[in-house]
């Protein structure tokens, strides 16, 4: 599973590198990017070995895509997701002539694309030339007889 999502580089924090069981050396740099929502949300991802170069392409603060797959495992009877991002580039590269405002899905899976997602149409305001009544004249007539009209 593929996943790509677009944001801004917030941070980048401390590289953290070791010696795995094995003998093998590794190293590991994780960075938070922020998503251009309505409510924006932050995400850690991880680069792995050489790939860590790709981040010392951008700057903090740069609209970034990054190309990621999730990985989840267990320990201990608890579970644990990674976001293990495998490419990042600017996303201005993609967007020719755009000025980093994207109208595709922060995220694209393939489930967004099957269950429909549901739209937004916001209403639209009146424009000159629609026939509406003047301000204060409205059809019909309103009688108040004193009463309560609730049906309870």
């Amino acid at each position: 599973m593929s996943l790509e999502i677009t944001g801004k580089l917030i941070a980048r924090l401390q590289m953290q590198s070791g010696t795995s069981k094995a003998g093998n050396n590794w190293q590991k740099q994780e960075f938070v990017i922020e998503t251009m929502d309505q409510y924006p949300k932050k995400i850690c991802a991880n680069l792995w070995g050489d790939r860590i170069d790709q981040l010392n392409q951008v700057n903090i603060n740069d609209t970034v895509k990054v190309s990621f797959d999730l990985e989840s495992r267990e320990f201990n009877g608890k579970w644990y997701t990674d976001v293990k991002a495998w490419k990042v580039e600017p996303a201005m590269a993609n967007q020719a002539g755009t000025a980093g405002v994207s109208n595709t899905p922060i995220v694209n899976d393939p489930f967004s694309q099957s269950m429909g997602q549901p739209q937004y149409n916001p209403p639209m305001a009146p424009q000159a030339g629609d026939n509406l009544p003047p301000i204060g004249e409205v059809e019909g007539t309103f009688t108040d007889n004193g009463g309560d009209d609730l049906p309870f």
